[in-house]
């Protein structure tokens, strides 16, 4: 495993650390949660071990900067195209979950070309107006009372009960990656995700895309899904059993089948 290292990159300071096979191999650049940090895909690297792997924190996480202020979806997609070109990076697959699935369909419409696939986990390409004021009330509580506050009902919507009653090692350590976000860049980014309205663009995109979802995601549920597939040609959907909103976490070794064999089919 390779230490994270730093760049700047569209004027801030983003970690990010490279893994995976030497020099020839296909990239894939991973892009994690509101939350949480590089390490949420830990649980794909073995099985990606055959690709070269790029993970890097979102602006507002991690070991990245994390300036005060509202984001935009578009700005945190400009970091990471600045991010590609500072690395070299032409052609790459994206695999984003969350919050990195909309950075993923943002940067898909900015640089189509240079997308060879894009995988989309428990994601979604727009919120209701109706969802905003639930984001507000969050964003609220984080300024009043500081990230644990969130900690708890974040949990129950990221992993089924099952789940965090098995896990709990695994799920302390999601918790701490919670805690450990900036406010300030859980704020800027929750502004950006509440806003997202990409469902009328995505028609655009053409590389090859693969829809992952749990079936017990509450945040964004298979229904977000399957609004992405529709609107996407071509596209996939797969569902995992028994995984709430981090399916790559819950159910690794069903994602990680899903995931390998749709890239190795791609490169």
């Amino acid at each position: 495993m390779t230490m994270l290292q730093k760049i700047r990159a569209n004027g801030v300071e983003l970690g990010y650390r490279i893994d995976g096979a030497p020099h020839a191999a296909p990239w894939v650049v991973l892009s994690h949660s509101l939350a949480c940090d590089h390490t949420m895909w830990d649980p794909q690297m073995e099985a990606l071990r055959d690709f070269r792997l790029l993970r890097f924190d979102t602006r507002g996480h991690g070991a990245s900067e994390a300036p005060v202020g509202q984001y935009a979806m578009d700005q945190l997609a400009a970091d990471a195209h600045a991010l590609l070109d500072a690395l070299g990076i032409e052609r790459f697959h994206f695999v984003g979950l969350s919050m990195g699935g909309m950075i993923g369909q943002q940067l898909a419409l900015r640089i189509p070309l240079r997308m060879a696939t894009l995988t989309l986990a428990d994601t979604t390409s727009r919120y209701p107006a109706e969802a905003r004021p639930v984001w507000e009330q969050r964003i609220a509580l984080v300024r009043a009372q500081g990230m644990g506050a969130l900690v708890p009902t974040t949990l129950e919507r990221w992993f089924t009960a099952a789940f965090r009653e098995r896990h709990i090692d695994t799920v302390a350590g999601i918790a701490a990656r919670i805690r450990a976000t900036p406010v300030a860049g859980y704020i800027g980014c929750a502004h950006a995700i509440s806003r997202i309205d990409l469902t009328a663009r995505l028609p655009t995109i053409v590389c090859p895309t693969l829809v992952i979802v749990g079936a017990d995601d509450q945040g964004t549920p298979p229904a977000m899904a399957e609004e992405i597939v529709r609107a996407i040609d071509g596209s996939r959907l797969e569902v995992i059993p028994a995984a709430a909103h981090l399916s790559n976490i819950e159910q690794p070794e069903r994602f990680n089948v899903l995931l390998r064999s749709f890239l190795i089919a791609n490169s």
